[in-house]
């Protein structure tokens, strides 16, 4: 479910509804929960993100810990909650900090205002802690949500040299699981689908997976690394005129930067009329809800949001409760789900 299906079920605007689903002033108390009950009936978000009394107290010594996401034209889009992988690593993020004592605000802000942004938030409401999904940012931009509020974890990056808490998934032991597993099924001409947006997580993706060919003396050939869209899921042209060309020396497999682009990727092979995996096995990373329901279902790599929600949650309130100074940076290593979209030479 999108922004616009809640404001056309609540018969408000989108505006509203975005005010209403980051806690922001704006709505009117009856509004804001009729479109809080919307989204969690429709699942949207998997709770409440916060009353309204929370909301409005004052007390200085307050018990919320505020989620942070960064928008922009890329990865994290202003509609990043609808997102299976966002979605369920805010939902065990809420529940981690529900079951510490504290509650959780999930607050959206722009790329362009960020400095801005963060002071209003941290003005109208002050938080005891942000957890901030790291996915896209700059170690600048960073730095400067690290001096408004200094009781912060990183989600979703890493820089080792910025002076912060990060947790994030082992991106580079994730994919380079999926290559020896490529490899062990006797693959040996093999593809590359990365993003046409970079960042930490697929420049690590792609070094990890780089590695396990390497150490197999196996190398990808420059005219099997194809480039794609990593939020789309549809058939992606410029992937597809690109194979038209090629159809009689193809790769036998294609590891995925994530699972949004396994699938578009099968989806295109099947517009084609390319069988998967008779014909080309093709391997994720993320192991969203949508890698159990296409056809066929996705081999991927598990990331444990749950642990990094976990481990997350944990930091902060250290920090918080037992000024706990020492910085850490986590990497939660992933796990190699087998289906039924590769298969062996």
């Amino acid at each position: 479910m999108k922004i616009d299906e809640i404001a056309k079920l609540a018969n408000v605007s989108k505006s509203a509804v975005s005010l209403a689903l980051n806690g922001k002033n704006g709505v009117s108390q009856k509004t804001r929960e009729k479109i809080l009950k919307i989204a969690e009936e429709h699942g949207y978000i998997p709770r409440p993100i916060i009353k309204a009394e929370q909301y409005f107290q004052t007390n200085s010594n307050t018990k919320i810990l505020r989620f942070v996401a960064v928008t922009n034209a890329g990865i994290v889009s202003e509609e990043f909650e609808s997102l299976p992988f966002f979605m369920e690593l805010i939902k065990y993020i809420d529940t981690q900090s529900g079951s510490s004592g504290y509650s959780l605000m999930v607050s959206s802000i722009s790329i362009e205002c960020l400095q801005e942004e963060i002071s209003r938030l941290e003005n109208e409401q002050k938080s005891a802690g942000i957890l901030l999904l790291g996915t896209n940012l700059t170690p600048e931009q960073i730095k400067i949500i690290a001096d408004i509020q200094p009781n912060l974890v990183v989600l979703d990056t890493c820089f080792e040299t910025i002076d912060a808490n990060f947790v994030v998934m082992n991106n580079l032991f994730g994919a380079y699981q999926a290559g020896q597993y490529l490899l062990k099924l006797g693959h040996k001409k093999i593809g590359y689908v990365e993003s046409e947006i970079r960042m930490y997580n697929f420049d690590m993706r792609k070094k990890g997976f780089i590695q396990a060919l390497t150490e197999s003396n196996l190398r990808i050939d420059e005219s099997n690394y194809f480039s794609i869209s990593p939020t789309t899921i549809a058939p992606q042209e410029a992937f597809t005129e690109k194979l038209k060309n090629r159809m009689d020396h193809l790769p036998t497999a294609l590891f995925c930067e994530t699972d949004y682009m396994a699938i578009s990727v099968i989806k295109s092979l099947t517009e084609l009329g390319i069988k998967v995996p008779d014909e080309i096995s093709i391997i994720g990373f993320d192991n969203i809800f949508e890698s159990r329901v296409i056809t066929p279902e996705l081999t991927t790599i598990h990331v444990k949001k749950d642990k990094i929600a976990l481990l997350s949650v944990e930091k902060l309130i250290r920090l918080i409760e037992n000024n706990d100074e020492d910085k850490i940076k986590l990497l939660v290593d992933t796990e190699l789900i087998v289906r039924n979209s590769c298969l062996e030479l």
